[in-house]
């Protein structure tokens, strides 16, 4: 046999088994790559050890302040699929996958859900999808079925992980939403840092008033004080939460000013620490919702 039809035969070999479709292809864990960590947790919890996972944004780790090393760049080149949130929430990824040259599969979570849009301006949509435990459901179908698509033959059990998934937060939903109804929707309101709870309040019926924009590096102008102090008195607000990762200092300042309560610290953008009180997806709408509730007077039994 000549040499040029024995290197065809090997390299037909290595497609029939490490290419795409290939029986040992198929056995290979997804390579997946999710821009931060909320999104990470959510692929973890369908995709288990069939999915090799690397998450750009890290637990406590601020996504508006991203800065790729090359290592990260690597992984987007060998990934199968990049899973971002979409809704201008990751405008640097647009960029890191120009230069990583990628292949992959690009899904983003959010598709199918109708966004609210920020207060203030009807043309940007909020990215905190997310903060919905019933949009967050869509979220977990529409990774599901992207990891399906990767590995037919493991369908099964993206199918099922899912679904249980999805049975849990719709459950700890309900729990809420039992919890928010018991209590005068004049009571339901409060001052934030930035615009991260637009989706948690419409679920629940509670008024969230920010200091900042969507960004958590914007600047407050003395426009922007004058105006949240004006809507605490105006609409007798009495509550303030601090948001992790956000330099809560100018917020406090605005509390004392105001005679607000400080009643706790909420998760927006990240996850906390694996070992910190909100270091999956689940755990962290659990805290937030207790951390409000809690303030309101009410004692969350979940």
């Amino acid at each position: 046999m000549k040499k040029t039809q024995k290197y065809g035969l090997f390299l037909f070999f290595l497609l029939g088994f490490y290419g795409a479709g290939g029986p040992l292809y198929a056995q290979q864990p997804v390579r997946v790559v999710a821009s931060f960590s909320i999104l990470g947790d959510m692929v973890a919890q369908i995709g288990g050890a069939e999915v090799a996972l690397t998450t750009l944004v890290g637990p406590a780790q601020d996504p508006h302040s991203f800065d790729p090393v090359p290592a990260q760049v690597s992984a987007l080149t060998q990934a199968e699929i990049i899973v971002i949130n979409g809704l201008h929430f990751e405008p640097w990824m647009n960029r890191l996958i120009k230069a990583s040259q990628t292949k992959a599969k690009l899904l983003v979570a959010s598709a199918k859900i109708k966004p609210l849009y920020l207060q203030g301006d009807e043309k940007i949509p909020d990215p905190h999808a997310w903060q919905d435990l019933e949009m967050a459901q869509q979220y977990v179908r529409n990774i599901a079925s992207a990891l399906i698509a990767a590995r037919p033959d493991k369908a099964e059990i993206f199918r099922q992980r899912a679904k249980q998934y999805n049975e849990r937060l719709q459950t700890l939903h309900t729990q809420a939403k039992e919890a928010f109804d018991a209590i005068p929707p004049v009571l339901r309101k409060a001052v934030t840092d930035h615009q991260a709870f637009n989706y948690l309040g419409a679920a629940y019926g509670v008024d969230f008033y920010a200091l900042q924009g969507v960004d958590t590096h914007d600047q407050p102008t003395y426009a922007d004080i004058k105006r949240l102090t004006d809507l605490i008195a105006k609409k007798n607000i009495k509550l303030a939460f601090t948001q992790a990762m956000t330099d809560p200092r100018l917020l406090k300042q605005i509390v004392e000013a105001t005679g607000l309560t400080l009643a706790g610290e909420l998760y927006a953008d990240a996850l906390s620490e694996p070992q910190g009180r909100a270091g999956t997806y689940e755990a962290m709408m659990r805290a937030n919702l207790r951390t409000i509730l809690t303030a309101l007077g009410q004692k969350p039994d979940f």
